[in-house]
């Protein structure tokens, strides 16, 4: 098991190969279909750091927070797919859902140094690991705003590094 903590070097990404079973722990930000091409939008304009959002060495995490938890949604949807290349180039590390991603995306991945990994849809386990959490942009949004976590050992597996994929 690799132990992953954000934010997350370049060098640990190349380290990372398809198949490796990692845990991510420290600070990470949530988005899914609603938010994502809003920041996106954000990153285009120059204007995240000027919102407190940090993407260097960071993880998004492809879900919504309710109150019942949190729990990975597909990846392969063009709302989420399409927003890879900004954010990976603005320095997310990792994205973070589930479902096999297209070759595209995973091309894209590995021109910016990124990765892809796959988490098991078990909210009762990944909601005892989310330590504090907090909407950090478009709260108008609501569960699907933009959302800073807190976490300690989410397990996952690499879906998607250096351009190979376990699909």
């Amino acid at each position: 098991m690799i132990e992953l903590k954000t934010p997350i070097s370049d060098e640990e990404i190349k380290k990372l190969k398809v198949g490796d079973r990692v845990t991510i722990s420290g600070r990470i930000y949530t988005g899914r279909d609603a938010v994502l091409p809003q920041l996106v939008k954000l990153a285009k304009s120059g204007k995240l750091i000027e919102r407190g959002i940090q993407l260097q060495g960071s993880v998004i995490f492809h879900t919504a927070v309710s109150p019942a938890g949190v729990g990975p949604t597909s990846s392969n949807k063009y709302e989420i797919e399409s927003c890879f290349e900004i954010l990976s180039r603005e320095g997310v590390r990792l994205h973070l859902g589930k479902g096999a991603i297209g070759s595209e995306a995973v091309k894209i991945l590995d021109d910016y140094q990124s990765v892809f990994a796959v988490i098991a849809p078990v909210t009762a386990l990944l909601t005892s690991r989310t330590l504090e959490k907090k909407v950090i942009a478009f709260p108008e949004l609501g569960m699907e705003a933009l959302h800073e976590l807190v976490i300690e050992g989410y397990p996952a597996i690499i879906a998607a590094a250096h351009n190979q994929t376990i699909y």
